[in-house]
């Protein structure tokens, strides 16, 4: 019960590491905001986390709307009397080189991957200040600290997440707000799995995605999840601006 009776907000928590998140979260002792633009998907795991024994809720949110998540944060914080945890983790992908990606696909990622992130720290650090503390785990990525082909837009997008993770760290120290993010290596996840529904060649493109890790495999969304839980724990108290690394060994290359 690392997070006993802890408030925490999950973006993205309808699908992937924002779903496997709720549910570790809820098994954890924290009531869970399931976060997602998608209503559906956000209320069906919800709902699991209660059958599972957790409490929480869920709430249809575009984290790219800064009044929306500003709505959500104050809502939150106003009902149950305060906000513990913020976990920014909703945020896409798309191909594309700075040429061919067009500049309306490049604001459309800004303004989730980003701008998502931006909004929820603006709206939910002075809910943590007025409180004596808070803790942020910020969902970057492995393309963070290396780049990758046909991915320019979102190689930028999780650099500057992970910028920004060390800029709000440094800023809201004195806050007791520690400020940290996850950089995962690539992840079994329904966003690959599109992908490789529309590949020509699903079985190479999975081989190669798996050789690219050390570890000769994808990561599954459970991995990522028990790191944001070390990130949003006391395990982790002396964590602040840090970047964790989850891939498989593809960096260490």
């Amino acid at each position: 019960m690392r997070l006993k009776d802890k408030i925490a907000i999950v973006t993205g928590g309808g699908s992937g590491i924002g779903h496997a998140t709720c549910l570790t979260f809820a098994r954890e002792g924290a009531y869970v905001v399931v976060a997602d633009r998608n209503a559906e998907a956000a209320a069906k795991v919800a709902e699991e986390l209660k059958q599972a024994g957790g409490k929480g809720e869920a709430l249809a949110v575009n984290v790219a709307d800064s009044t929306a998540v500003k709505a959500m944060v104050e809502d939150v914080a106003a009902r149950h009397g305060r906000l513990d945890i913020l976990v920014n983790n909703a945020g896409y992908g798309i191909a594309g080189t700075v040429v061919n990606t067009t500049e309306e696909d490049w604001d459309a990622l800004m303004s989730v991957n980003v701008n998502g992130v931006f909004y929820g720290c603006k709206h939910a650090i002075p809910i943590m200040e007025k409180q004596g503390g808070g803790v942020i785990v910020n969902t970057a990525s492995t393309v963070s600290k290396v780049g990758i082909p046909n991915r320019a837009a979102y190689c930028a997008s999780k650099g500057a997440v992970a910028s920004l993770t060390r800029a709000m760290a440094l800023d809201h120290v004195d806050a007791n707000i520690r400020v940290n993010c996850v950089a995962p290596g690539t992840i079994e996840s329904p966003y690959f799995d599109e992908i490789f529904r529309k590949s020509n060649d699903a079985a190479a493109l999975r081989d190669g995605l798996e050789k690219r890790q050390a570890m000769k495999r994808l990561g599954k969304p459970q991995e990522i999840a028990n790191a944001i839980l070390f990130l949003a724990s006391e395990e982790s108290s002396f964590c602040t601006g840090s970047m964790l690394l989850v891939d498989g060994g593809w960096t260490a290359k």
